[in-house]
């Protein structure tokens, strides 16, 4: 198996079709793709496995508080049609459209205007503050989205606007009635100390997670043991993908990131028993 359990599309912050990614995990040889778009699963229904050997898991990437930090959390294996999922992703839109309104007066206060036609002529669903991002770099504003986060969009930013996402409970609870597995996303991209991690990994645990991701694009080799050692010693099972986002970023692509160590693969994710009632 070649399995990539992480990438977005334009409905979120991606830059391409959910096609476009279809044919780029064939391409590149993945056996099995979930597309985990920011709090919609408008991709899922825009695709189908049937004809190639590419097998589509149904995800979900869901942004929550924890701690006053945002932690995303990957569902894997989900029924997106279920009520208590749907309810979720139309509170989390709705978040995401208010903070977008007010992000906006923000910029029309400092003299620039724009943002929501910029926006609205998207393919997008899950507007994030990404996008916004590259608006300001349209506009001339900032030069890169690096500059745009730390002038901008951060905390000490001009237009920063605090998010009021579910908490993690919510989003793993959420999951699990969907019939999914809750992962940790990108555990080693947050900005915390070893302490704080494993105190975030026992809340997941308490919550009902079930598995981190141990391996992704650009991770180091330090961290990648880390995690790894994680898995193990916390019994979680161990998920991996390439968070993709765009071509253009030669960093990463479908498919794309280290292996899991030989230890790791035995607590691989594809070996959960919910994996294997779905591959039947």
């Amino acid at each position: 198996m070649k399995v990539d359990l992480h990438c977005h599309s334009h409905f979120s912050d991606g830059k391409h079709a959910p096609e476009f990614l279809i044919q780029r995990a064939i391409q590149n040889q993945v056996t099995h793709l979930a597309i985990t778009d920011h709090d919609c699963t408008a991709a899922l229904s825009q695709v189908s496995d049937q004809g190639s050997e590419l097998k589509l898991i149904n995800g979900v990437e869901i942004s929550c508080d924890w701690k006053d930090m945002e932690i995303h959390i990957v569902g894997l294996l989900i029924d997106p049609e279920t009520e208590d999922l749907r309810s979720l992703l139309a509170s989390q839109q709705r978040q995401r459209r208010s903070r977008v309104r007010a992000i906006d007066e923000k910029l029309q206060s400092l003299g620039e205007h724009g943002l929501l036609p910029y926006l609205h002529a998207l393919p997008c669903i899950s507007y994030t503050r990404s996008h916004i991002a590259d608006f300001l770099i349209t506009q001339g504003i900032c030069h890169s989205r690096q500059k745009a986060f730390k002038t901008h969009l951060g905390r000490r930013g001009k237009i920063y606007v605090k998010s009021a996402w579910c908490s993690l409970e919510q989003a793993i609870s959420t999951i699990n009635k969907a019939g999914g597995i809750a992962v940790i996303a990108h555990p080693g991209r947050y900005s915390m100390t070893k302490r704080k991690l494993d105190t975030l990994i026992d809340d997941v645990i308490s919550s009902g997670g079930e598995a981190l991701e141990a391996t992704y694009a650009n991770i180091d080799h330090r961290t990648k043991k880390y995690l790894s050692d994680l898995c193990r010693t916390k019994k979680l099972y161990a998920s991996v993908g390439s968070d993709f986002h765009d071509a253009a970023a030669h960093w990463t692509d479908i498919g794309r990131y280290p292996p899991l160590d030989q230890l790791t693969q035995k607590n691989a994710i594809w070996l959960h028993p919910k994996w294997h009632s779905a591959m039947k």
